[in-house]
């Protein structure tokens, strides 16, 4: 078989395997977002500790790094771009019906569709920006010199797999806003998506910064269990 399968892509083939069962899941029902946004941040722990598995292998060849590289950006379109759009869709009932747009009349006319059709452009936006992001990064990998023993101190633009984090605490609003969070889900959805792709410079996080980011996933993971079941409870 073509293809590497030793324990530094592990990780990277569960983090794509999590992303397509969240995508499956979230376009599977109503409600069901708020199962797939699991999936999202299970990819997102994933991604957190590949590298550094990855880099724990000494032999690895220049074939084994370079094709590390490329799963690892296709795995993140999948888990961090495509993923968190389905969510999104779902929670919006796109493809499916209307339903999660209430009527917006103004001077006798609806423009419920036209807020559907603003959704969609947001939809493929975003997941154009998840995409152009993890290629140019891919560019900058390859121009940076081989000499360059040390890896990279900064990323230039929001790195992808900070969705996994952004998105979670987005959901996290149903339970304190009285109202559908939806239209915040979708501006958020477009501010990251203008952030993926801005000339900023974002620091690179340490091994302690990805620990606390991870230890934040967590903190999530949990609050958006208790608020499932406490709504759940309530019904």
């Amino acid at each position: 078989m073509i293809g590497f399968y030793d324990y530094s892509v592990w990780l990277t083939y569960i983090s794509l395997i999590s992303a397509v069962i969240g995508i499956g899941v979230s376009l599977n029902g109503p409600g069901h977002p708020y199962w797939g946004i699991f999936f999202l941040m299970i990819s997102g722990f994933c991604d957190a500790f590949d590298g550094r598995v990855a880099r724990s292998k000494k032999d690895r060849t220049d074939s084994e790094k370079r094709y590390g590289v490329q799963i690892d950006s296709l795995s993140d379109l999948v888990a961090f771009g495509v993923l968190p759009a389905c969510i999104g869709a779902a929670m919006a009932s796109l493809g499916r019906d209307s339903e999660g747009f209430p009527s917006v009349v103004i001077g006798g006319h609806d423009f419920r569709n036209l807020l559907i059709t603003i959704c969609i452009i947001v939809l493929l936006l975003y997941v154009l920006a998840a995409m152009i992001r993890l290629a140019y990064y891919n560019v900058l990998e390859e121009e940076r010199p081989k000499t360059e023993q040390e890896g990279r101190k900064s990323f230039v633009g929001l790195p992808v797999t900070s969705a996994s984090l952004i998105f979670p605490l987005v959901l996290l609003f149903q339970y304190i806003l009285p109202a559908d969070i939806t239209p915040i889900y979708y501006a958020v959805m477009l501010l990251t998506a203008i952030l993926f792709v801005a000339k900023i410079k974002v620091k690179k996080p340490g091994l302690k910064g990805v620990l606390i980011l991870v230890a934040i996933g967590l903190v999530e993971a949990i609050l958006l269990v208790v608020g499932m079941f406490t709504i759940h409870n309530a019904h």
